[in-house]
């Protein structure tokens, strides 16, 4: 597929096919008290494994839901009956906001079939296509460990970045954060921006209904926020999940090399070696 969105009624049309998964990658913010997996387990599209994000994550630090080594997604994925050859259709239920994550983690870790569905399982409601609830059953498959390095970046590439200007680093966070006029959501963390990323917040990508806006409102959106869509791109936000939107909308323009800053504002916000700076 060249677009990596799907729509609902595609999704209808091939949901039997042998060739087709689909994945609930539903996740809440921490202040909402909620779970995704109790979302998953109360309705989901029939058929669909759940994707834990804050599970398939790397153990070993205090960040949230960092990427995992290739060898533990492997084996993760091949729980959830995941496999490359085939086309999985990712989805969560606010419309585009925790799936374009899983999306981002699964091209990463080499299923260069990952599609998104637009608009959520909240679309897929409204348009009359069936749900199922109960916690699945996922057939279990041998999954081989691949790793595409260059769509992650890490705080020295990002901080190599914002120094020689080999990359730009567009944030996805509300414009009142990025700005350090709203507190960070998760304690600890200091208010602002990098010095020299650009802000562009991932809501203004999607119209009311949880769907994507079509790519000329995409590029016209980024080339306002001063993004040259011709150069090298990092995308950023709080953890590292709404940066993962971006890099799905650039995708729809051919953008497809885009890295995902991994520890997002989360890791630079709450160090106290990197530079904040505040206003627009």
């Amino acid at each position: 597929m060249t677009d990596p969105l799907v729509s609902t009624a595609w999704l209808a049309q091939h949901l039997t096919d042998r060739n087709v998964q689909v994945v609930d990658a539903t996740w809440y913010m921490p202040a909402e008290g909620k779970r995704g997996r109790d979302s998953f387990e109360a309705a989901h599209i029939p058929g669909a494994v759940f994707f834990d994000i804050d599970e398939i994550a790397d153990p070993d630090t205090n960040l949230p839901h960092m990427l995992p080594t290739p060898e533990a997604f492997a084996e993760a994925a091949g729980a959830l009956g995941l496999r490359r050859d085939e086309t999985v259709v990712v989805y969560d239920v606010q419309g585009i906001f925790s799936a374009p994550r899983v999306w981002w983690t699964l091209r990463v870790m080499g299923f260069d079939k990952a599609v998104v569905l637009d608009g959520g399982l909240q679309k897929w409601r409204d348009d009359g296509h069936p749900v199922t609830d109960g916690p699945g059953a996922p057939a279990t498959t041998e999954v081989a460990p691949e790793f595409h390095p260059e769509l992650v970046a890490d705080l020295a590439a990002v901080q190599a970045a914002l120094q020689d200007r080999s990359a730009q680093v567009v944030d996805a966070r509300p414009a009142a954060r990025f700005r350090g006029e709203a507190p960070e959501p998760r304690p600890g963390l200091r208010a602002g921006h990098m010095p020299g990323a650009c802000n562009l917040p991932y809501g203004s990508l999607l119209n009311p209904d949880g769907t994507m806006k079509p790519a000329e409102a995409i590029r016209a959106a980024f080339e306002q926020a001063g993004v040259d869509l011709g150069k090298p791109i990092v995308t950023s936000c709080g953890s590292g999940v709404s940066a993962s939107v971006l890099a799905l909308a650039l995708a729809r323009l051919g953008r497809e090399d885009v890295a995902v800053y991994d520890g997002s504002w989360t890791e630079w916000g709450g160090r106290s070696d990197t530079s904040v700076v505040t206003g627009a």
